[in-house]
């Protein structure tokens, strides 16, 4: 010992032997290796507890540094702060080679290297397992030149954590392959925020000189960045050791390109990482002599001397680490027990919950009573408390306090002994601490209090209303109450409270705000029978509201829910409180509108998600139908439940788009492929991949398990490279290859009885083929069919996809071209087929097509029958095994979930964008095209058809303005059916306004503006304004002045009368789309297709504001798409925009006021009444909307 430090106890030995006691203190240098048992033991035979102090510190004097520190660091863990700050000055500075010899030097070098890499001390009672440290010290050694991932994995309480940190304690393998030194971190079960802070620490503790940032990260992937930056540049060739991994997204974080040691409960969990893995299987138990080695350790005696029981003892928990040491440390405080311990876990019989291949229950389960019964009594009542806690769920200590009304600190204080005891576990987040339990601790606790369940989730809800008086709790950090208040209700009998709370628009909107509504979903599916006791139209009233307008609920900016619900039914629950709501807030300034209309509109699906961040390309339904699974351009697989829409599993699953996924018959494996080239089979429940099929030599674009075939499990893929595989999924291996097409094989199926396999190609055929021999049976040249006429004689035919009918009779094919689609009803259309799919149980066929709409026909009739549609473009339809359901997936992101029967029995009509509104004194007067092209007068009896591109009233209601496609401009009395032709533009007309004194401003694709004289027909003004396509023009209140905006990215101001250029206005990103002047032609707004609007002053031509929204999710513009038109209120103060959906906007702040999300998307245009109440337009998929501001 350096004599600095050695004078330092020296001079405060009296002060150090007058108040320490030395029993923890002993323990803390007895795990730090400064202090032997037999030290300990001659320490203890001391009689006062001063002598026992003098004893210590002599025996410490004359040992080395390492003593000194231990000393030092006990005193400060014991709480003996005072006597640790008289040591702290002369704490001696440890070099790596200052010992006396080679030995000396090596385990300097390592106590050095793991002390400074936070690697844990080995327990007080330990026994080496050299076989199994040597095995994960072998795996290190395959990381000494390349980076990769060791996996020590094994059951919880085998001792993960101990053996890494023993395999760590080698001088050759830190030195000779991680010389940079070694990085643990304790992760656990982390959420993001959890996980952030884990990563802020780490870099602050590899950068505790500020060389590489002043500040910690602020994101996950900053820090990622931060991490990888440090690890290569401040400590190459270092060990990052992971300890308690559970979830595969968290392990992403630390992917570093490094060498990284990682301990969990699950084998697969590095699965979605790259780079080289090498694992190392733990077993369960220890050998019968090594339990044994810990017992003797515990109650110091030797091995020879154990008694009988010990044997028994170690036979009847089957040598599991944690229940030897467990019993061990009861046996050190009561050493006569040994028989009273064997008969507990000969005796104890619990009943299994369920049986886990993780888990010993047997032996934890009995520990666990042995437990229980030796706490104070006051302390077994708080612990039967957590008898009412879920699995798998940490909570924090503020729900604690709440149960038992006491302070935080208090609350923690009983905790800890708990923890102490090893009857809870504890994770420390940041300055919080959660605590969980062992799934069997709490099968343990369950069984034991089955009969005070319903009394002990009472005492949770009644204690949770008396702290926070109401049902919403007030901090974000009670995220408890938000995932678990409805479950304690429900298990305490309370079906008043639990149909109070899930009834309650301001509970769902609380809720949603923070975890989404997938949850609040779930719950009113578990809970259905009490809360359909108490009211069910309430609860499909909620529950349809949620699954219906999910993928809202779940983006930021958050809507308004309260306006999501004005858009219910007025029948509905959800209607009612939200406009109860809508009247308060309208009282306190906010701004809300109805929907005047919704009576004819009806929502036939029945879910709608968004898992993905991108397209998604396909998704199909588990055998059950109980959940579903997508994938798509982000290049995930997906998995969630079909009811609720809650997502049970996410996998990183290939390099490049995922074209295809597939369920296996049992629903136990996902097949998934891909454009690089793979085929993946995972399992549905955990994500661990199982095999990877790499024989395609171009993408994979499609994949199919076999139907019945349990035990000869088989999967179909089919590729550009012109072959279709099957694949043995017991053996892993390609069984056969299918050759003869001779294009891209674009789709393949099983038929029902799994006899053949359907094939369809870019070379225009069908090929069945036998499964068992993989013999080609029959060719079918679908593009005959197209080519029957000399008009289609030389057009090349694509065979898009096959369904086969439920009795495998029939195949129905789906073939695409530039023009034309065929299924076997010969029914033609202008539209490709995108997929098809045949109802399990009827004459029923889906057919999906790129533009928005799925088609349902009638393949004996040769009838459509229905059609639905999605905000954008469709990539498939899969029906459910039963045929009830039918599910579509889309570029929207969404997948949505439907009702065959009501989709069906729908007969709503569609209408085009282009309309045109009349306000009337009572009424409002709608000039429409349905999707026939047909014009209609909705709301009137009579009414004309003709092709046009847009319409519009003129001011009497008596003539109607409409253009075509063919540069042609129509003034038509639609009552006297005279009709006069505006003949001058070069290319379509892209809009018109209408003047006073019969003048008619039009615009078009050929950058002018005209003036007509609607009466006669003259061309008055011809104008050439922009260079681009004018997309747009207003003209102001005053008629004095008119606006342009254009493809050119520029917006300019004219003088109407002598058609001068007034302003050019520059700033927009992209083309600008719409403009208007606010009524005292004092303002002027712009919107491009960037999603923003700009406000102008007209006589300076200066921006006075930017609107744009303040957070905006997944880099989606600030409107949702496209701005597409725009009007002032007569004071302008609010500015109303059409786009992605409706906005209203404080013009003064540029923030918006409201936000009206229609079911479609693509708003084109938007009608105004003049006194600013009510709003008209029509969405994407042909829904009209009449809204108007609630007051």
């Amino acid at each position: 010992m350096d004599l600095k430090a050695r004078n330092c106890l020296l001079q405060n030995r009296e002060a150090l032997e007058k108040d320490i006691k030395t029993s923890y203190i002993m323990d803390h240098m007895i795990s730090d290796e400064t202090l032997t048992l037999l030290e300990e033991e001659k320490i203890k035979a001391w009689t006062t507890q001063r002598e026992r102090a003098a004893a210590l510190l002599k025996i410490i004097l004359s040992k080395d540094n390492y003593a000194y520190i231990s000393f030092y660091n006990a005193l400060l863990h014991e709480g003996y702060i005072h006597l640790a700050d008289l040591l702290h000055d002369d704490i001696p500075i440890i070099f790596p080679y200052n010992g006396k010899n080679s030995m000396d030097r090596a385990t300097s070098y390592v106590k050095t290297v793991l002390c400074e890499g936070g690697v844990p001390q080995l327990p007080m009672f330990f026994v080496t397992r050299s076989e199994q440290a040597k095995r994960i010290q072998q795996k290190l050694l395959k990381l000494k030149s390349d980076p990769g991932w060791v996996i020590v994995f094994g059951m919880a309480g085998c001792g993960k954590t101990v053996l890494a940190a023993e395999a760590l304690r080698d001088y050759s393998l830190l030195q000779d392959c991680f010389p940079g030194g070694v990085h643990w971190v304790s992760v656990g079960k982390q959420d993001k925020a959890g996980l952030l802070m884990k990563l802020q620490n780490l870099c602050v503790r590899l950068d505790q000189d500020l060389m590489y940032s002043q500040r910690p990260p602020l994101n996950i992937e900053e820090a990622k960045d931060r991490l990888r930056l440090l690890l290569l540049r401040k400590y190459p060739r270092s060990l990052l050791v992971l300890d308690d991994i559970w979830d595969s997204w968290v392990l992403k974080a630390f992917d570093c390109n490094g060498q990284v040691l990682i301990t969990s409960r699950d084998r697969s969990v590095a699965d979605s990482v790259p780079g080289n893995k090498y694992e190392v299987s733990l077993e369960s138990g220890l050998s019968h002599e090594k339990a044994l080695e810990i017992l003797s350790l515990y109650v110091n005696m030797e091995m020879s001397e154990l008694p009988e029981e010990a044997d028994s003892i170690v036979r009847e928990c089957k040598g599991s680490p944690l229940v030897v040491s467990l019993i061990g440390a009861l046996l050190r405080d009561f050493p006569d027990r040994w028989e009273y311990y064997l008969k507990q876990l000969q005796n104890k019989q619990f009943k299994r919950i369920r049986k886990s291949s993780s888990y010993d229950y047997e032996a934890l389960d009995e520990a666990m009573s042995i437990s229980v019964e030796v706490l104070r009594e006051d302390f077994r009542d708080y612990y039967r408390d957590l008898s009412v806690l879920q699995k798998d769920v940490k909570v924090p200590s503020k729900v604690f306090c709440v149960l038992w009304d006491i302070e935080t600190e208090e609350a923690e204080d009983k905790l800890q002994q708990f923890v102490n005891k090893s009857l809870l576990f504890c994770d420390r987040n940041g300055k919080s601490f959660y605590y969980y339990l062992h799934d069997l601790q709490l099968d343990f606790l369950t069984e034991k209090n089955r009969s005070q369940l319903q009394v002990l989730h009472k005492n949770v809800v009644q204690q949770y209303k008396k702290h926070y008086k109401q049902y919403i709790p007030s901090q974000e950090d009670c995220m408890y109450w938000y995932n678990f208040l409805a479950y304690h209700m429900a298990s305490a009998g309370m079906h008043n409270e639990l149909c109070a709370l899930m009834f309650s628009l301001d509970w769902i909107k609380a809720k949603t705000e923070l975890i989404g509504p997938a949850h609040l979903i779930h719950e009113y599916v578990e809970y259905s029978q009490i809360l359909d006791q108490k009211d069910s139209i309430a609860c499909e009233n909620f529950q349809e509201f949620l699954s219906l307008n999910g993928h809202l609920l779940g983006r930021q900016p958050f809507p308004d829910i309260v306006q999501l619900g004005l858009c219910q039914p007025e029948n509905s629950e959800v209607y009612r409180q939200a406009k109860l709501r809508a009247r308060q807030e309208l009282d306190k300034g906010g701004f809300y509108v109805e929907w005047v209309n919704k009576k004819s509109m009806k929502n036939l699906y029945r879910l709608v998600v968004r898992p993905h961040k991108d397209a998604v390309y396909h998704a199909c339904f588990s055998q059950d139908r109980k959940r579903i699974a997508s994938c798509g351009a982000d290049k995930t697989l997906q998995v969630f439940k079909t009811e609720s829409g809650e997502k049970l599993l996410e996998v990183k699953a290939h390099d490049d788009e995922v074209l295809c996924c597939t369920f296996s018959s049992d629903g136990e494996f996902v097949a998934t492929c891909s454009v690089d080239k793979k085929v993946k089979v995972w399992s549905s429940r955990t994500g661990r991949l199982l095999c990877v099929f790499e024989e395609h030599t171009e993408q994979v674009n499609c994949c199919q398990f076999n139907n019945m075939n349990y035990h000869q499990l088989q999967l179909a893929t089919c590729s550009n490279d012109t072959c279709i595989k099957l694949w043995d999924l017991k053996k892993r291996c390609c069984r056969n290859t299918l050759f003869g097409h001779a294009g891209s094989v674009t789709h393949c199926r099983f038929s029902p009885d799994d006899k053949y396999v359907a094939s369809c190609s870019a070379d225009g055929t069908l090929k069945l083929w036998y499964v068992q021999s993989a013999n080609e049976m029959k060719t079918v040249h679908i593009g005959d069919d197209f080519r029957k006429g000399d008009e289609y004689h030389d057009m090349e035919v694509l065979v898009k996809c096959c369904s086969w009918s439920s009795n495998s009779a029939i195949v129905m094919v789906a073939a695409k071209n530039n023009n034309f689609k065929k299924i076997p009803v010969s029914h033609h259309s202008t539209d490709t087929i995108q997929y098809c799919d045949f109802c399990p149980n009827s004459q029923l066929v889906a057919v999906a097509l790129p533009h928005y709409s799925v088609e349902i026909w009638n393949i004996e009739s040769s009838s459509k029958i229905a059609d639905c549609r999605h905000m954008s473009g469709i990539h498939s339809v899969t029906f459910s095994s039963d045929g009830s359901l039918f599910l579509t997936s889309s570029n929207d992101q969404t997948i949505r979930v439907w009702e065959t029967n009501k989709v069906c029995k729908s007969s709503a009509v569609v209408l085009k964008h282009n309309i045109d509104v009349l306000f009337l004194a009572n009424e409002v007067m709608i000039l429409a095209v349905d999707s026939s092209k047909h014009l209609k007068v909705v709301k009137s009896k009579s009414g004309h058809k003709t092709a046009v591109r847009h319409c519009q009233f003129t001011s009497n209601g008596k003539t109607v303005i409409s253009s075509s496609d063919e540069s042609t401009i129509q003034v038509w009395n639609w009552q006297s059916d005279e009709c006069l032709l505006l003949e001058g533009h070069m290319e379509s007309v892209k809009n018109f306004h209408l003047l006073k004194h019969s003048k008619l401003l039009s615009w078009s694709f050929d950058g002018t503006v005209k003036l007509w004289n609607t009466v006669t027909g003259e061309l008055e003004k011809d104008l050439i304004c922009h260079e681009g396509t004018i997309h747009s023009c207003a003209v102001s209140p005053d008629a004095t002045m008119f606006s342009t905006g254009s493809a050119d990215k520029t917006a300019k101001i004219w003088n109407l009368e002598d058609s001068s250029i007034l302003h050019q206005l520059n700033g927009h990103k992209d083309c600008v789309r719409c403009c208007t002047f606010s009524h005292d032609s004092e303002l002027l707004a712009t919107g491009d297709d960037y999603g923003e609007i700009r406000v102008w002053n007209v006589l300076k031509g200066e921006l006075l504001h930017l609107c744009s929204s303040v957070s905006v999710d997944e880099g989606e513009s600030a409107h949702g798409g496209w701005v597409t038109d725009l009007c002032f209120s007569p004071d302008s103060k609010i500015l109303v925009s059409s786009g992605g959906y409706i906005k209203w906007w404080n013009v003064d702040t540029g923030e918006p006021l409201q936000t009206f999300y229609t079911n479609g998307t693509n708003l084109q245009s938007l009608y105004v009444s003049s006194d600013f109440k009510v709003f008209v337009t029509v969405d994407n998929l042909g829904i009209l909307y009449v809204l108007r501001i609630m007051e």
